[in-house]
């Protein structure tokens, strides 16, 4: 049996102590997200000329995540998530990954970056979102 110090003693309940009473980190809220109105949107790829891509009924503003990936079932890792700005990775397995960053310049206007691969081939789009009216 090995003997401690008093102080070492002391150290190992101060660290005991404070795993016990240690608090888990909480998930990101993608806030920002949240306050995009719901509605039809628009996706416009930039710098084309008349290139919408696609145009939806938006419920939940997550959809914007995975534009690549709509209905792969996907992990999601969030690497930025700021007043105005989310930046996420996401893994589909099968289909592929992708790494997307959404800005918001208002609550229906956003600016998209993505980039990752699906169905084994690259892919790079910035993207305008535009909320159009109602669903």
């Amino acid at each position: 049996m090995a003997i401690f110090s008093p102080m070492f003693r002391c150290l190992l309940t101060a660290c005991a102590m404070a795993g016990a009473t240690a608090v888990p980190a909480q998930a990101p809220s993608l806030a920002m997200l949240d306050r995009l109105e719901k509605g039809s949107w628009q996706l416009r790829e930039r710098g084309q000329q008349n290139a919408v891509l696609q145009t939806f009924c938006l419920g939940d503003a997550r959809r914007l995540i995975q534009i690549q990936h709509p209905r792969s079932n996907c992990s999601r890792y969030v690497i930025e998530d700021k007043p105005d700005s989310v930046t996420v990775h996401y893994t589909c397995p099968g289909a592929g990954h992708g790494r997307t960053t959404i800005r918001s310049e208002t609550n229906r206007l956003t600016q998209i970056d993505t980039q990752g691969i699906a169905d084994g081939r690259p892919f790079s789009m910035a993207i305008e979102a535009r909320r159009t009216g109602g669903c």
